[in-house]
């Protein structure tokens, strides 16, 4: 897996290149699902890593601090495909 810095990133170029709106629509479409798919990897890593943070923060009553991971239900992934829908239609992409 790509690390969450190297997936923004190419998520950054997705945007400036859509954004430029020099390309056909076929091949915007595919770069905007490439889009759709590095944002939700990037909300993936973020939601683990806050997950891992919160474990740190609320440590159990009777015992040490626990590191441990937690699953992200995939669900999460579907709020953001609407947002992006959302997006589109009130043209903010």
């Amino acid at each position: 897996m790509a690390s969450f810095e190297d997936q923004l990133e190419e998520l950054e170029k997705v945007v400036a290149q859509l954004e430029r709106g020099d390309l056909t629509l076929e091949d915007s479409v595919g770069l905007f699902e490439r889009g759709v798919q590095l944002s939700n990897a990037c909300k993936t890593q973020l939601a683990s890593a806050e997950s891992r943070i919160q474990v740190l923060l609320e440590p159990s009553e009777t015992g040490p601090v626990k590191l441990g991971e937690l699953d992200v239900p995939d669900d999460e992934a579907d709020d953001a495909d609407e947002d992006i829908d959302d997006d589109l239609d009130d043209g903010r992409i």
